[in-house]
């Protein structure tokens, strides 16, 4: 009985001294930088501000509110990562338990290095920004969801579930592993599976800038195909279709295309082509291809690295955090 009267008192006390309920102290607001601390609670990124880390450990949930910046490198999250309206994470050699969220508008979401759990990002809406999902050398253990902007995995990169896009300015997979099905669908500037492999069904449909698995395409100059564990469908394209040096264990369906897809000679496709086909591009594709690819990742790294160095020095400029 004691104790209870005891916590009640602390609660009342906490009240009267601060204005808010006891329980709303549980969220340490980060403005600056910090370093390897545990902070025993859910992290705050306030509206416009930014958060450095290095090594430090959030036991609870993250919030980076609107035009709020988090930069984290060499951390761990136990709990989730929303990100808020033009809010940026950029998440390096760091471990995050739950999922990773980019709400409508969000500027964007750069992991390199890292662990996550499922990934969202939210439909662009009626918002001016349309972000982006960069994942390098990062396991997702779970599934991705991308209903806006640029979406690219990269560099030895591993979803545990599947991949789906939709609305997307552009999905990239390049080198990397997707354990469950793929499926991207109305990207305005076309997608590119090139190296690595997925294990499910993968569709591509209603592609406004073509779809390219494997090099030699108009997309990318990529060095080698990959490998597809399932059927693969490509319908409705338009910017056209081009499938080269990749195994399909499984069908590959091509209709609805125009042009009509081109399929290279040194695929191995254990179902068949079902649909129409033409023969594979030119060496010209590639030098357009090589053109389109460099302006297309170099300019997704300039806004992951702008935002980065913009962070970092208000991050800096602001001081030493107090978590």
């Amino acid at each position: 009985m004691r104790l209870i009267a005891a916590t009640f008192s602390a609660v009342i006390l906490t009240t009267a001294l601060t204005g808010v309920p006891a329980g709303a102290a549980l969220v340490t607001h980060c403005i600056g930088t910090g370093g390897a601390v545990t902070v025993p609670n859910d992290l705050l990124v306030p509206a416009g501000e930014s958060c450095d880390l290095a090594g430090t450990i959030i036991t609870g949930n993250v919030s980076v509110a609107a035009g709020a910046n988090l930069v984290i490198d060499g951390g761990r999250v136990d709990g989730e990562i929303r990100v808020a309206a033009d809010g940026y994470l950029d998440a390096s050699g760091s471990t995050v338990a739950g999922s990773v969220i980019l709400a409508a508008g969000g500027y964007g979401l750069y992991l390199k290095d890292a662990s996550t759990g499922s990934v969202t990002v939210r439909p662009k809406g009626t918002a001016t920004i349309d972000g982006f999902l960069f994942a390098e050398a990062t396991t997702i253990t779970g599934s991705v969801n991308a209903q806006a902007g640029e979406v690219r995995l990269d560099r030895g990169s591993e979803v545990s579930g599947g991949l789906s896009t939709n609305n997307t300015h552009y999905t990239d997979v390049h080198d990397s592993f997707v354990d469950g099905v793929l499926s991207v669908l109305n990207s305005s500037t076309g997608t590119v599976v090139c190296g690595g492999s997925v294990r499910g069904r993968s569709t591509f449909s209603g592609n406004l800038g073509g779809v390219q698995l494997g090099p030699n395409g108009g997309l990318d100059s990529c060095a080698s195909g990959g490998f597809f564990g399932r059927d693969v469908s490509i319908t409705s394209t338009t910017g056209g279709v081009t499938v080269d040096d990749t195994i399909i264990d499984g069908a590959l369906t091509v209709t609805g295309n125009t042009p009509v897809a081109k399929i290279a000679t040194n695929n191995r496709i254990r179902g068949g082509v079902i649909g129409e086909q033409a023969p594979a591009g030119t060496a010209s594709a590639q030098r357009r291809a090589a053109l389109t690819a460099a302006d297309r990742e170099e300019a997704g790294d300039r806004r992951a690295e702008q935002r980065r160095t913009a962070a970092e020095t208000e991050a800096a400029a602001a001081g030493k955090a107090d978590l």
